[in-house]
């Protein structure tokens, strides 16, 4: 099991072994202080509570908890109902890229076999009474998600956006050398301009 303390902001705890049911039990204690939980209580030095600067935190941290588990294996599959229904498990996240990998189809998580096994465990942690949520992928949008009864649907995210904006620089940038530098003829003095007013 790893844990994602709520050292981050909000409170999460992604359960790895997700073959067995009761480390949802166990992701609620690793996320509660003592004397409920056995999280460390670096309090004073974590983002959550603004640095030590939240004298609130700790007397309010447990309203703000979200515990999610992820689903990403065949086993865990057979046992989404029971994760989904352990007390204090908010969310429970399917893997479907790590579900792919586990059955044999790296890297292929439209696979028919695939599709059916993410139809089970969605419709056991819909059963078991935790919200439902996933990644939308090119063969599987996020209307597709909502249909099925996804509570919460990520689409894009942050390093995605970052990468395809490296990449793209660095198209740009090898187009410029094969145009060769007919762009600058007349000066910089309107390539700087442009660029700072953009």
């Amino acid at each position: 099991m790893g844990q994602k303390s709520p050292r981050s902001g909000p409170a999460r705890d992604y359960v790895s072994d997700d073959r067995k049911p009761e480390n949802g039990s166990e992701s609620g204690v690793n996320c509660r202080f003592p004397p409920e939980g056995i999280r460390g209580s670096a309090h004073t030095v974590v983002r959550a509570s603004g640095y030590g600067i939240d004298e609130g935190y700790l007397s309010n941290y447990a309203d703000e908890l979200l515990i999610m588990c992820q689903v990403e294996s065949e086993e865990g599959v057979k046992k989404a109902e029971e994760i989904s229904a352990v007390d204090g498990v908010d969310c429970v996240q399917m893997g479907p890229l790590d579900l792919s990998a586990s059955m044999g189809y790296l890297w292929d998580p439209g696979h028919k076999k695939v599709r059916e096994m993410m139809r089970e465990a969605e419709k056991g942690v819909l059963e078991g009474g935790a919200y439902l949520c996933g990644f939308a992928m090119p063969h599987d949008g996020p209307i597709n998600l909502k249909t099925r009864g996804y509570h919460m649907v990520s689409g894009t995210v942050d390093l995605g956006l970052f990468r395809n904006a490296a990449v793209d620089d660095v198209r740009k940038f090898k187009m410029s050398l094969i145009q060769g530098s007919d762009d600058e003829v007349g000066g910089s003095k309107d390539g700087d301009e442009k660029y700072w007013s953009e």
